[in-house]
């Protein structure tokens, strides 16, 4: 798309949501969050680099949402969220790539169809103590740098979701559909998550299974299932997490070894006035791979936090991640590292409107 037809695509959506809020309640909203960031083994020489970066605390995003009470207790809801690159200004891929949904909410939950963050991304995000920071959490997925993430997947294309809340209980399922010729299986999605509320804590549980197409010469397709088991507690300026992913893929093809992970992490979080200080501590168990190969690699975060005003906070955060074997690691979920080790620094300031 050029950009002028963008330019005119978002005016025209801006249009429509202030001529729709006589009919109906359209909300604006965004996170602006950039800063800068030093850190070593940045490149294969071992060299260090400082940048400018978008999203240090949270990924940096614009929408439109909304809903229109239908009658009877019923609502039509949307949502359409684009992300943003602080840094340049450009768009973080597709207008609407992080979400872009259309679906009912009533007494029994919410309905949406299209494309959405996943139910497991829903709930293990508040069970996550740097909250999917872009720098540092591996809450999604491990570092970039080795053969594999060990993650779940944040997004579906082609979403069928649902989310309840029935008294300290919330379940939620999602379906995406392949949409392949060779069989509804081929590429499909499932997911299931379930939190209860008891007292101050929190426990959750979720499951996903994504599948792949299906291989010819053998028959079989990819199964990538991830579950997760983990907890929250809050009582007074504290705040706890504990939380174990297992992540494994079956592949498909014939002489392909499987994948298979187990990922932890717990922190910490104390509030004082305008400040919170957290620390985390982040864990990927790494298998099935040859004795001695093993990265095993582990990230120690810390991170303060002041709040200027309900909508405005600075921030900074140091982070260190280290191997074993003498395999490669980095902090990033993004980028590779190429040390076995890598240290980091971010200072950035985030607003909400």
């Amino acid at each position: 798309m050029k950009k002028s037809s963008l330019a005119l695509a978002v005016l025209a959506l801006f249009a429509a949501a202030g001529g729709a809020q006589a009919q109906s309640n359209v909300q604006v909203y965004g996170l602006l969050d950039m800063g800068m960031e030093t850190a070593n083994n940045q490149t294969p020489t071992g060299g260090s680099m400082t940048r400018v970066i978008s999203g240090g605390m949270n990924t940096s995003r614009w929408g439109l949402r909304g809903s229109e009470d239908l009658g009877g207790g019923l609502k039509a809801v949307f949502n359409l969220e684009g992300g943003i690159l602080m840094d340049t200004g450009a768009q973080d891929g597709a207008l609407f790539k992080r979400q872009a949904t259309v679906g009912l909410e009533g007494a029994y939950g919410r309905v949406v169809v299209g494309r959405s963050f996943t139910t497991v991304y829903d709930t293990v995000i508040a069970f996550d103590p740097m909250g999917f920071a872009p720098f540092y959490s591996w809450a999604t997925s491990g570092p970039a740098t080795g053969p594999s993430k060990y993650g779940f997947t944040t997004q579906y294309d082609n979403i069928i979701k649902y989310a309840g809340t029935f008294g300290d209980w919330k379940v939620g399922a999602n379906y995406a559909a392949g949409e392949q010729t060779t069989g509804t299986q081929d590429s499909a999605k499932t997911g299931f998550s379930t939190v209860y509320k008891f007292g101050d804590a929190n426990v959750m549980a979720t499951w996903e299974r994504n599948n792949g197409n299906t291989v010819a010469a053998t028959g079989n397709r990819d199964k990538n299932t991830v579950w997760h088991i983990g907890g929250n507690y809050e009582t007074g300026p504290w705040k706890m997490w504990a939380v174990l992913r297992d992540y494994k893929l079956v592949a498909g093809k014939a002489l392909t070894a499987d994948v298979d992970a187990t990922t932890t992490w717990a922190g910490v979080a104390y509030k004082t006035g305008a400040t919170t200080l957290t620390g985390a501590v982040y864990h990927v168990n790494v298998k099935n791979v040859a004795a001695g190969k093993d990265a095993d690699p582990t990230m120690y975060v810390a991170r303060y936090r002041y709040a200027l005003s309900k909508r405005t906070d600075l921030h900074v955060t140091a982070a260190y991640a280290k191997a074993k074997n003498g395999q490669l690691t980095g902090l990033s979920r993004d980028d590779a590292g190429f040390g076995t080790s890598q240290h980091g620094l971010t200072i950035g300031m985030q607003h909400r409107y």
